[in-house]
């Protein structure tokens, strides 16, 4: 979709009424939405709405896609741009939804979710509540697989997204290289904080440490204070203080 549409697209979609029922999927299936502030929680809405409508959904193994499976995913993605832009999102055309693990041609075994190189997000419904039923755990399906679509954003699945400056990519490299290796040596400390599918590739990494910045955030700012704030200065989130 060229720049110039989009931006006339999602304008228009933006000036749509954000349907109200949709509210009562998010107090029931996200809890990170009742924790949000009133001025978080407007920029969050005109997000997700737009992504909502703006995004494929596509039901696979039998599931129809309803309106709670589009915004209750959509949740998931948004949060992590709420303090970015939607353009992380403009390489992401459409996001099946499988109802729960499924089989794929390319990969071993079953799967819960997968981010692919054109474009396309996998998920199972069923691995997106159990990510949210759990906030606390470090595991998190969709959040996991729309950090790689962020990774993405900027060409490759490379454990680098597109940073907020320039003068951010040094530190950034350092810090993510010396927790990204030390996972990888199975270092205690970084094991308390994330899983150890993070150290397969940089890539991984990334996932894995935004899954535990969400979902982990106090112990990893108190383990890892240099990786916390990275991220937090990436995402604009500070989830330990809550905001």
């Amino acid at each position: 979709m060229p720049g110039l549409f989009r931006q006339f697209r999602r304008g228009r979609l933006a000036r749509r009424p954000f349907p109200p029922e949709w509210l009562a999927y998010l107090d029931a299936r996200v809890p990170f939405f009742a924790t949000l502030s009133a001025s978080l929680r407007e920029d969050f809405l005109a997000k997700l709405k737009v992504f909502a409508w703006e995004k494929e959904f596509i039901g696979a193994g039998g599931l129809v896609i309803t309106d709670e499976i589009r915004v209750v995913v959509s949740a998931t993605a948004v949060q992590l741009v709420v303090h970015l832009d939607l353009s992380y999102y403009d390489r992401l055309r459409e996001v099946i939804v499988y109802p729960d693990a499924f089989l794929l041609p390319d990969r071993t075994g079953v799967v819960l979710g997968e981010a692919k190189n054109w474009g396309t997000v996998i998920l199972s419904w069923q691995a997106v509540l159990s990510g949210l039923r759990n906030p606390e755990d470090g595991h998190d399906t969709a959040t996991h697989e729309f950090a790689h679509v962020l990774d993405r954003a900027d060409g490759a699945f490379d454990g680098t997204p597109k940073l907020r400056r320039y003068s951010h990519y040094r530190a950034w490299a350092e810090v993510m290289s010396e927790h990204f290796h030390g996972l990888q040596a199975g270092r205690a400390v970084e094991r308390e904080v994330m899983d150890d599918y993070g150290g397969v590739n940089e890539a991984e990494f990334f996932a894995v440490a935004t899954e535990s910045f969400f979902e982990r955030p106090h112990r990893m700012r108190e383990l890892t204070p240099d990786l916390y704030e990275e991220l937090k200065r990436f995402y604009g989130w500070d989830p330990a203080s809550g905001t």
